[in-house]
């Protein structure tokens, strides 16, 4: 019996250590993993990288880990336009199934998802702020964006009549959705400026109005999008993503 209990004393010793050493092992790689990241994608400030699953060492030796979250403060993604970015806010990516080379200098995984925020004040950037002539005497401009509930955005939209010297701000719900990885508003019904008869796609030529997003991190890519409080909510997903190298 004396024997049986110095056994699992050592069992549980062991184990402690083992757990210890774990830990150690997953912080240290959390942080090079963070460190490259922020390397590989021109990251102003490094990024969290959380490492889930126990025991880590032993997925390591499998040459996978089960899952990997990934946390940006602040993200610069192109916009499909020269010199001319937007900034995405909070993104966050869990990866799923990821494979890492045998130096560990890349990784890859399987599956990812996310959600990111972009504020209504980088979106308005892509609207049309200066004001476009939409009927003789008549111009239209794109002055806010808000959160207009059930899903909505609210845009406002200031239209002046020169010969009156008349200004009116209007404004009208939209509804908002992903087309070919774009952010797209789309008014759900026109105002009306003045009183001058307006073509419908002239009004659309302020109301409505795209946003590219490309180049996130790893290839994802946009996959819903909503309207929130403080801006629009995305969704993402990629497969084979590439998290270095």
């Amino acid at each position: 019996m004396r024997a049986l209990r110095i056994l699992l004393i050592i069992v549980v010793i062991l184990g402690g250590l083992f757990v210890i050493v774990d830990r150690v092992a997953v912080h240290f790689a959390e942080g090079e993993a963070a460190d490259k990241l922020k390397a590989t994608e021109n990251l102003a400030s490094t990024p969290d990288v959380n490492i889930k699953g126990f025991p880590f060492l032993t997925q390591v030796a499998g040459g996978s880990l089960d899952d990997v979250e990934v946390s940006i403060e602040d993200y610069e993604a192109a916009t499909g336009k020269a010199g001319r970015t937007i900034r995405i806010d909070d993104l966050k990516a869990d990866m799923k199934g990821v494979e890492f080379s045998g130096d560990y200098s890349s990784a890859t995984a399987a599956t990812a998802t996310g959600t990111a925020t972009v504020s209504y004040a980088e979106l308005l950037k892509t609207a049309k702020s200066e004001p476009t002539e939409v009927a003789p005497g008549v111009t239209a401009r794109v002055v806010g964006l808000s959160d207009g509930g059930n899903g909505k955005i609210k845009v406002a939209v200031e239209g002046t009549v020169s010969s009156l010297g008349l200004k009116q701000t209007v404004s009208v719900l939209s509804s908002v959705s992903v087309v070919n990885n774009k952010v797209e508003v789309h008014a759900d019904s026109l105002p009306k400026l003045g009183a001058a008869a307006i073509a419908e796609d002239r009004v659309r030529e302020i109301t409505d109005f795209q946003q590219a997003i490309d180049q996130l991190p790893g290839g994802i890519k946009l996959d819903k999008v909503q309207a929130a409080p403080d801006g629009v909510e995305i969704s993402v997903k990629g497969t084979d993503v590439k998290l270095a190298g």
